[in-house]
């Protein structure tokens, strides 16, 4: 048996042009345990039988093996330096491989790749089956839940939206169960359990990302609750009057008098001050009448209220009021007060119809009206004297003449002093919060 030091192969990456081997740090063998010849040999064989080298040359000369060729990965080179590092016998590498990038027009890459999806494809075509089965199924099941529960609510919650957030909570759970099943038999339990566990954070960054969204969710959340105004009531928030059409999760509906449709975020409702005109049948209007100093104050304010009583559109409890408001320039301001039923009479139709009534009533009663912008009244009348004339009073040509004809209580223009804004302005919308109008 040839006995022989042991040796440890060294290895040295060069560019592509040739340059001289490093020295060795390790001891080399005296006598190699394999011939040149054998080496070259070996080494050759395997490097042809990859296929992954052209021009392939190896040889070695007293244990030193220098590998010269071409490839197309740096990886290859990098395995063929390794391989000949590890043949027995080898004292040092000389790598002297260049690589050289190709473009591969095959599609035989891709094919595998196209071959590997659809067998994949396959292995999960029972689970996709399945969750397409499954989920429907569910999602239908929830929603039959929902609207079962809303049924069973409707006499112990009264408000529509508390009634459609209990349902769904109810519901939920039944969707989430099918969607449990779908991950369970797809082995993804733990990748649930995962979501589940980072649904906090996801929470906390989805109420940022949806602040505003989340503040009138919860705004017509409470306004559900304590119902500040139905549907069908006429009412002023930030600035904004008109009749409440619907409410949904994020905005109330308005229909402002002149008919457009106002949507009012339910965050702004919540945080102004809200006048509700209709909630109470009872509303109060007034009207300024001004009539001259030369009047009886007392006679013009019994006309007025004889104008008050005697129309059906005034309610005679609370009791009208006809009161001294201020002392103008050249007439006395008197400011008459008024109550009727909000819900049937048009403010503003039964204010043009008891001013036209009062007009006829004060000037049947010889009290004047004068306008303070242009006309002065002498009480005492003016004596104008001219040539060859006598002296005439104003008083004299002032003097009434036949009593005016009565007003109607309703002329045409102001219709039936009915409100214009109907309580119930059609049917309800599917995402409608409130509900119907009470009657």
């Amino acid at each position: 048996m040839t006995l022989s030091l042991a040796a440890t192969a060294q290895t040295v990456d060069v560019p592509p042009a040739e340059e001289p081997a490093t020295v060795p740090e390790s001891e080399v063998a005296i006598e190699p345990t394999a011939r040149d010849s054998e080496i070259e040999t070996r080494i050759t064989r395997i490097l042809q039988a990859t296929g992954w080298f052209d021009a392939l040359r190896v040889t070695a000369d007293e244990g030193i093996v220098f590998l010269n060729g071409i490839t197309t990965s740096e990886a290859h080179r990098t395995w063929a330096r390794d391989l000949a590092a590890k043949t027995a016998g080898t004292v040092a590498v000389v790598n002297n491989i260049s690589v050289e990038s190709r473009v591969d027009w095959s599609l035989e890459p891709a094919l595998n790749e196209l071959e590997k999806l659809a067998e994949e494809t396959l292995a999960v075509l029972p689970l996709i089956l399945l969750a397409l089965l499954v989920l429907p199924l569910a999602w239908y099941a929830s929603r039959l839940v929902a609207r079962l529960a809303v049924l069973v609510l409707t006499r112990s919650i009264h408000s529509p939206f508390l009634r459609q957030v209990t349902a769904r909570a109810i519901s939920f759970p039944v969707f989430l169960l099918g969607l449990y099943i779908v991950l369970q038999v797809a082995g993804l339990t733990q990748l649930a359990l995962s979501v589940v566990g980072g649904a906090g954070v996801l929470g906390i960054i989805i109420g940022f990302a949806f602040r505003d969204i989340a503040e009138n969710f919860l705004a017509s959340l409470i306004l559900s609750v304590r119902r500040p105004f139905q549907r069908g009531d006429f009412i002023e928030v930030a600035g904004i009057s008109g009749t409440v059409k619907a409410m949904n999760s994020r905005s109330t509906l308005i229909t402002s008098i002149e008919g457009n449709e106002i949507h009012v975020p339910n965050s702004t409702i919540f945080k102004n001050v809200i006048e509700n005109f209709t909630s109470s049948p009872n509303r109060r209007g007034d009207f300024l009448v001004g009539i001259g100093y030369d009047a009886q104050v007392a006679t013009a304010q019994t006309v007025i209220m004889d104008c008050l009583q005697n129309h059906p559109a005034v309610l005679a409890e609370p009791e009208p009021m006809v009161l001294v408001d201020a002392l103008g320039a050249s007439t006395v301001n008197i400011r008459t007060y008024f109550w009727f039923d909000g819900h049937r009479i048009s403010p503003i139709k039964l204010k043009s119809a008891l001013l036209r009534a009062v007009k006829t009533a004060l000037l049947n009663e010889g009290i004047s009206m004068p306008d303070e912008a242009r006309e002065v009244i002498f009480p005492e009348g003016v004596r104008v004297i001219g040539p060859g004339s006598e002296s005439v009073t104003p008083a004299e040509e002032v003097t009434p003449s036949q009593p005016a004809a009565p007003e109607p209580q309703v002329t045409e223009g102001e219709g039936d002093l009915l409100t214009e804004t109907p309580e119930d302005s059609g049917p309800a919308e599917e995402d409608d919060l409130l509900g119907p109008a009470t009657p």
